[in-house]
């Protein structure tokens, strides 16, 4: 079942360590159909915090070239949202403790529900053990009631933030998200343009002012030295 706290654990003994999350990314089910919960073991012992894993879909409009790319293979293994589920129970079977965020887009959760029934998505993936859920194109004004039923089965709502976010904007993410937010930190798709890292230190601040949760900073760091 579900642990709901699996996120705010990591990140609370992560504090207490005086130390950053590191959270990579991969795609489900890339490059072959079977690999993905072995890549996830590895990861974990390369030293990952927290895995996100990407749900792949026909029209990923925030990824670049090379994510594009990797989903397009995996949809054409057909991996779909019911095998991403499936790699997360399989992960489980050895690993109780790293957080599991999917990462993907609206559609497929909601063509989910479509075929198992509303709140299936929610049911599913807390009994698969996933912990958030991204979802790039749910702003946080449409989410109040996905957010609760996800919640209900111990699930965070991670949300996204730009460097073109308001004042109020981060407000709203605030009052609905869980987990950690995710503050974009280049305006472009994944995989473009090169971090500004001093961009990144004037604009934590400013979101820390509204958001209590913690910060994970993304789609620019590309390697160590960024990571640093």
């Amino acid at each position: 079942m579900s642990h709901p706290q699996r996120i705010a654990a990591t990140f609370a003994e992560l504090q207490a360590k005086g130390r950053k999350a590191l959270i990579p990314y991969v795609t489900a089910g890339f490059p072959f159909a079977d690999i993905t919960p072995a890549l996830m073991h590895g990861m974990v012992e390369a030293g990952a915090d927290v895995i996100e894993l990407g749900v792949p879909f026909s029209d990923p409009m925030a990824d670049g070239p090379v994510i594009q790319k990797a989903g397009e293979k995996a949809l054409s293994l057909g991996i779909g949202m019911p095998q991403v589920l499936e790699m997360v129970r399989s992960f489980r079977q050895r690993n109780q403790a790293t957080p599991v965020v999917l990462m993907g887009y609206a559609n497929p959760v909601e063509r989910y529900d479509q075929r198992h029934g509303k709140g299936a998505f929610a049911r599913d993936a807390g009994a698969a053990g996933v912990d958030g859920l991204l979802v790039v194109d749910y702003p946080p004004e449409e989410c109040e009631q996905f957010a609760a039923d996800l919640r209900a089965h111990g699930i965070d709502l991670i949300f996204l933030l730009a460097p073109t976010s308001t004042p109020e904007r981060m407000q709203q993410v605030a009052r609905v998200a869980s987990g950690y937010v995710y503050y974009v930190s280049l305006k472009g798709v994944t995989g473009s343009g090169t971090l500004d890292t001093a961009a990144v230190e004037a604009m934590l601040p400013r979101i820390r002012e509204h958001v209590k949760i913690p910060v994970g900073v993304g789609f620019g760091i590309r390697d160590a030295a960024t990571a640093q």
